[in-house]
């Protein structure tokens, strides 16, 4: 059997006149136990009944109980099973209810003697959601409150006593004839109207003759000095309460910024650092959404790519966020500190803005709270709570709590930001070393062998003046060869350095890409005509649109790509050069080969300086390796990308890059 209704509900029904008062659990305690005492001190057979809301709480006070049962027949104990509490009749008896029963959340001790009466009927109050964490309620156990009736007034305690034992005959009907015995033995029995309006009109006069002859103070007395012992329990509870409360939250607010602090030390990623803060920072706070992003203070807008969602608000996760519109923002960009506006339906910025009305109107905003995330002076980032629920103000420990994670984001941000540009300078360092170290073997290699040959023909030509003019025409063209060679490496060398430098004067005109690539297939015919060269063929359509680039550049792009597909592809093999339209205002064109291929693990090196795939000082086909440096130099100058795709060695490679159309 499961009774759903609370007794305090039955009894300030019945007794109107009653008005319920605020309990800690500490001061009930001591009622409670100044109760039994009372009990315990009396020579006479008082009815008592006392309700636990668990087994594990009467298990404490059992061995009371067990003395108070010597005293009186008449005692009734009842509580919620954990083990092995039943409904028994031994020393006293024991009643047993439901967890699920209205008597699990309160908290009774009605005591009736012949000269005497005492009552407390409680419920307990649910503990508010700001003074819980993930961890369960903020409250120490004392400090769990409790609403209800504590009194010494006769009919009060009888109109409980009588309400209790209707529900302990509903639990244990077998103990009826009891139960009646106790009505009629402590006058429980109901009286007419006109007697029951009598005893009203006298509850609150203490009966002074009972107390001449009772063995206990005078009730006035006692009644004024137990009001003060409660009066002085309660409001030593209140300052206890306020102190764990005032700890706690500064125990909240360590906690997080511990949270940041290791998420920093464990991980140099700002977004896994902002990803742990806004989520965490959400939750301490019961915000509706919280949102962490980093910006700039010249910035005009920013994606919103990390948030905190509670129940009942919508998400803003990859939103565009604008700033510069936003009124809120900029104050707290310009003035470094926290803007913090209560009640937007009410702050005369928001009203008389037609922006801020209509941000505050489609996101729900009814708090807004805005701190600055400043290193130095510098902004950072920012953080922003909102509330689309209350108007709940946020308390100022609080606010101070998103300040010093604000604080501890700003020194995060900026660790993870040098640690960022150090490994940055780091990989630049690596690759000004390679650099050095190629340049000095292909200068070794390419300027050391034509000189060498040159050193010798000249030698020759010198040292015999009577050489055959065939042999004499011989030396000099392969003289002449050499230092062709030397010029294209060193014009090479400068062509790449004006590239890096930013110093080339781009002459961007439209162009038909058909008419380029004629031109550059003519270039590489005619400085390979003593070579066989692998089949050509270009795939490229008059419909195409024109092209926005620098001609020359673009020509010079396109015959490095096909010197390249045809030094790395045999006689026997095949070129092809095509064109098509991409759908992002760009042509794409493809130069493949069905040449040597490139490994996989080298695709994404391939346009470095001085990279060979053969190794500096043993290709086979020549070469600086800064052809391909060249052309990614290029291409980026006009806003366009390079890239090459290969299924690997042996199986050929796909050189593309885009040019912007007209």
């Amino acid at each position: 059997m499961i009774v759903p209704i609370s007794l305090l509900a039955e009894l300030l029904q019945a007794l109107p006149q009653l008005r319920a008062q605020i309990y800690f659990k500490s001061s009930m305690t001591a009622l409670s136990h100044a109760m039994e005492d009372l009990v315990l001190a009396g020579s006479d057979e008082p009815l008592v009944i006392a309700s636990f809301q668990r087994e594990r709480f009467y298990r404490q006070e059992a061995h009371r109980y067990r003395r108070i049962a010597s005293r009186s027949s008449q005692v009734y104990v009842l509580a919620a099973p954990e083990t092995d509490f039943k409904n028994a009749s031994e020393c006293h008896e024991t009643v047993a209810f439901a967890p699920e029963d209205g008597l699990s959340k309160e908290w009774h001790l009605v005591v009736l003697g012949q000269q005497y009466s005492t009552c407390l009927i409680c419920q307990e109050k649910i503990v508010p959601v700001e003074n819980q964490d993930e961890r369960g309620p903020l409250l120490m156990d004392q400090a769990r409150r409790f609403e209800g009736i504590w009194t010494f007034d006769r009919q009060v305690s009888s109109k409980a006593a009588a309400l209790l034992l209707d529900r302990i005959v509903q639990y244990r009907p077998e103990l009826a004839e009891k139960i009646d015995r106790a009505r009629t033995t402590y006058n429980l029995i109901e009286t007419p109207k006109k007697t029951r309006k009598s005893a009203a009109s006298k509850a609150a006069k203490p009966d002074i003759s009972a107390a001449k002859n009772s063995k206990i103070p005078n009730p006035q007395l006692s009644d004024a000095f137990t009001e003060r012992l409660v009066t002085y329990l309660q409001a030593g509870q209140h300052k206890l309460l306020k102190a764990y409360s005032a700890i706690a939250a500064q125990e909240r607010k360590e906690r997080l910024v511990n949270l940041i602090t290791t998420a920093m030390r464990q991980s140099l990623n700002p977004q896994e650092i902002v990803e742990v803060a806004v989520q965490e920072l959400g939750t301490a706070l019961s915000a509706s959404r919280c949102l962490i992003y980093r910006c700039k203070a010249t910035d005009v807008a920013v994606k919103i790519d990390r948030e905190f969602l509670g129940s009942g608000a919508s998400s803003l996760l990859d939103q565009t966020w604008l700033l510069q519109e936003n009124q809120i923002w900029s104050d707290a960009v310009a003035r470094q500190e926290r803007v913090y506006i209560q009640d937007t339906a009410q702050h005369p910025l928001i009203v008389n803005t037609k922006f801020l009305e209509k941000t505050v109107k489609n996101w729900q905003i009814v708090s807004w709270l805005m701190v600055p995330v400043l290193y130095q002076g510098r902004v950072l980032g920012m953080v922003e709570m909102h509330q689309c629920r209350s108007v709940l103000p946020w308390e100022e420990d609080e606010i101070a709590l998103v300040e010093a994670i604000a604080t501890q984001l700003g020194a995060a941000l900026i660790q993870a930001e040098t640690y960022a540009h150090l490994e940055e300078l780091n990989q630049q360092l690596e690759a000004l070393d390679r650099t050095r170290s190629n340049l000095i073997a292909i200068t070794g290699h390419e300027l050391r062998t034509p000189l060498s040959t040159i050193q010798v023909c000249l030698e020759s030509l010198s040292s015999e003046p009577d050489m055959p003019a065939e042999l004499r025409q011989i030396m000099l063209e392969t003289a002449l060869g050499d230092a062709d060679r030397m010029r294209k490496l060193v014009q090479d060398f400068l062509t790449l350095s004006h590239l890096e430098s930013g110093r080339v004067k781009w002459n961007v005109e439209s162009l038909t890409l058909q008419e380029c690539v004629d031109l550059a297939l003519s270039s590489v015919r005619s400085r390979t005509v003593d070579q066989e060269l692998p089949e050509i063929i270009a795939e490229v359509s008059a419909e195409l649109p024109l092209v926005q680039a620098d001609g020359e550049w673009l020509v010079e792009v396109l015959s490095k790509l096909l010197d390249n597909a045809c030094k790395f592809t045999t006689p026997q093999g095949s070129v092809t050069v095509k064109a098509q339209c991409n759908g992002s205002r760009m042509v794409e064109v493809l130069v493949a080969d069905t040449g040597r291929g490139i490994e996989a693990n080298s695709l994404k090196v391939v346009f470095d300086r001085f990279y060979q795939e053969e190794g500096a000082l043993r290709r086979s086909t020549g070469g600086t390796g800064l052809g391909l440096a060249i052309c990614k130099q290029i291409v980026a100058g006009w806003g366009g990308k390079i890239w090459v795709d290969s299924a690997g060695k042996d199986r050929g490679s796909e050189f593309h890059f885009t040019i912007p159309t007209v």
